[in-house]
């Protein structure tokens, strides 16, 4: 495919595996949410330009669209057989050819779900053992009845796979060589004089080749709007996501880190030495925490051995967090959940030393309710809850973050009173 062609150029001249091929760009209309004129989104569809890079999986994916053609004959062959059968009688080799022609479709249904296709041979070799199959359907099946109509579902449907596969112009070539394969048919037939019946029934299969051929091509678009549509959701969803965690990466470290720096006390004017080996620390230990949220990889530790690593790491800026660790089967958590929990108790950390008023915290981690449910109890200055609207820390580095991974978390505050955050998350 040629750098930069449109997208349904290319679909329509090279087929389904232009489906697997990757946009320059994605117009907005593709995959806007709001209502659209179908006719603006699939013009849109078809405007943006294709770069040459494909994506393999798509690629293998994209041959699945062989099961359609492959599908229609294998309900339509039965049904074909069965009116010749009704009205003419059911002449055995007509039998021996459908049932085998049926047999073959759904072998090549099964071949396509069952055997992986890396390289496209095996798309390759249905291809052929359908061509050749049909041709024998024709040559056995004749033109005129009672033969004749088990051989046009065979050959629509060839007509319609290689449209599908290959593009319109290859689906174009096979249904000049199908009516050409008919006129050979109903010449060489011994005994079988070309009459007016004849001629029509050759008008009639041509017709019906060629709208089997744009029945194929009008799935094929819309195969190829509905991917599109789905990348383009696909890619907002993502782009969104990605949003989301590069703004809790930078709640999480950077801002917290400028927050904690800036908290002071009335001796650091007098003794600044403290204090900037203070900021040292946290620089550093937010530089590390940055880090490895950049190049996290996942941890095999359990979540038992991470909120003791957040303990010393709250220790570093000055919070002394008491741990109750119940001895449970914490490595089965995922990774998801299990670093949206740790997350979440930083950020439950971070607020006591900043908001609390205090140094001491108590967390706890126990089994609860089929799942696992992380504590931090602090007794210091508390808050109203009705009073104080929820910053981004609550809202998405805690209750959202939990929630993604089918978790909640609640927050218990007074005045006085101190506050208790309760986050769990199922096993």
């Amino acid at each position: 495919m040629a750098r930069g062609s449109t997208f349904l150029t290319a679909l329509l001249r090279r087929g389904a595996p232009v489906l697997a091929s990757t946009p320059e760009d994605m117009p907005p209309e593709v995959g806007d949410p709001e209502p659209l004129p179908p006719v603006r989104r699939m013009r849109a569809m078809a405007a943006s330009r294709m770069s040459a890079r494909v994506e393999p999986l798509m690629i293998r994916a994209t041959r699945y669209a062989v099961l359609l053609p492959l599908a229609y004959r294998t309900v339509l062959l039965p049904v074909a057989w069965l009116s010749v059968a009704v009205g003419y009688g059911a002449a055995p080799t007509l039998t021996v050819i459908t049932w085998v022609a049926v047999a073959g479709n759904i072998a090549g249904v099964t071949v396509r779900l069952r055997v992986q296709d890396r390289s496209g041979r095996v798309t390759w070799s249905l291809l052929a053992a359908d061509a050749v199959l049909t041709i024998a359907v024709c040559a056995l099946g004749g033109v005129s009845p009672p033969g004749g109509s088990v051989a046009l579902v065979s050959l629509t449907g060839t007509v319609a796979l290689w449209t599908m596969c290959h593009g319109v112009v290859a689906g174009v070539l096979v249904a000049v060589a199908g009516v050409v394969l008919r006129c050979l048919v109903l010449t060489l037939t011994p005994g079988e004089r070309i009459g007016r019946g004849d001629v029509a029934s050759l008008v009639n299969a041509s017709g019906l080749l060629l709208a089997a051929v744009v029945t194929a091509t009008g799935a094929l678009i819309l195969l190829g709007l509905a991917t599109r549509i789905a990348l383009a959701i696909g890619l907002r969803i993502g782009h969104d996501s990605e949003r989301v965690r590069t703004e809790r990466v930078l709640h999480d470290t950077v801002l917290q880190g400028l927050e904690a720096m800036a908290v002071g006390v009335r001796a650091d004017e007098t003794e600044p030495g403290p204090q900037l080996a203070r900021l040292r620390v946290t620089a550093r230990a937010q530089a590390a925490e940055l880090r490895r949220a950049l190049t996290d990889t996942g941890s095999t530790d359990g979540l038992s051995a991470e909120l003791a690593a957040l303990a010393a790491e709250m220790a570093r800026e000055g919070l002394r967090a008491e741990l109750a660790l119940s001895d449970i089967g914490d490595d089965r958590l995922s990774e998801a959940r299990r670093t949206a929990v740790r997350d979440a108790a930083r950020e439950a950390l971070r607020n006591t030393i900043k908001h609390a008023g205090t140094r001491e915290v108590v967390v706890r981690m126990e089994e609860c309710d089929g799942g696992i449910v992380v504590i931090t109890r602090d007794h210091g200055v508390g808050y109203d809850e009705d009073q104080r609207p929820p910053g981004f820390g609550v809202s998405e580095s805690m209750k959202a973050r939990l929630a993604e991974v089918g978790g909640w978390a609640r927050i218990e505050s007074a005045p006085g009173r101190g506050t208790r955050v309760t986050m769990w998350v199922p096993q």
